[in-house]
């Protein structure tokens, strides 16, 4: 059964990139983020209304992070420590070895190869530290950035499910992409 410690927090780097834990300081950008139509048009959660939602949000995070069942970095370039987008691992299923990727970023950065960068690590985190044996992705079908972003990274499409997700009045399909580890 996986056992995760977020415990010191893991702060990951790449090239250009800090992955970095998420703090208060961060709720304006995080509010930003999380309202803005071009980031949440797949994904399908509820938008903060202000900037005490969006703490409360962090709050959470953080609570979760301390029983280890989630883990949240935010995104910042090496040279400005500004969030720009957040990548986590959710929905640890512990007795099956898998885990569950989201991320999001925000659109002044999108074709950059940013979120490819940070996919490498955090895969790499999840199978080397988490010692996962898969990782799954569950994204909105209509998002064929984010399909062609996992699918970059080996992931392959596991399942499609129609009509599985009731959301803001309408029935929704998901795709289900998956990686297994290398590690063997």
């Amino acid at each position: 059964m996986l056992a995760p410690n977020f415990t010191p927090f893991p702060t990951l780097t790449t090239q250009r990139l800090l992955l970095r834990k998420i703090t208060i300081d961060d709720a304006p950008e995080l509010l930003v983020q999380r309202t803005d139509d071009r980031i949440m048009k797949y994904i399908e959660r509820p938008r903060p209304k202000n900037i005490d939602e969006t703490i409360a949000f962090i709050n959470m995070i953080d609570e979760e992070e301390k029983k280890n069942d989630l883990i949240t970095w935010g995104i910042a370039l090496k040279d400005n420590p500004k969030v720009i987008g957040t990548v986590c691992f959710l929905r640890f299923k512990k007795e099956n070895y898998r885990i569950e990727l989201g991320y999001a970023l925000h659109p002044d950065f999108w074709n950059t190869g940013i979120m490819n960068e940070v996919l490498k690590i955090v895969i790499d985190y999840g199978f080397r530290e988490i010692k996962a044996h898969s990782i799954e992705a569950n994204i909105n079908p209509e998002n064929i950035a984010s399909q062609k972003l996992l699918e970059k990274n080996g992931f392959v499409r596991e399942a499609y499910f129609k009509e599985n997700f009731f959301w803001e009045g309408k029935f929704l399909d998901s795709a289900i992409y998956s990686l297994l580890s290398p590690l063997k």
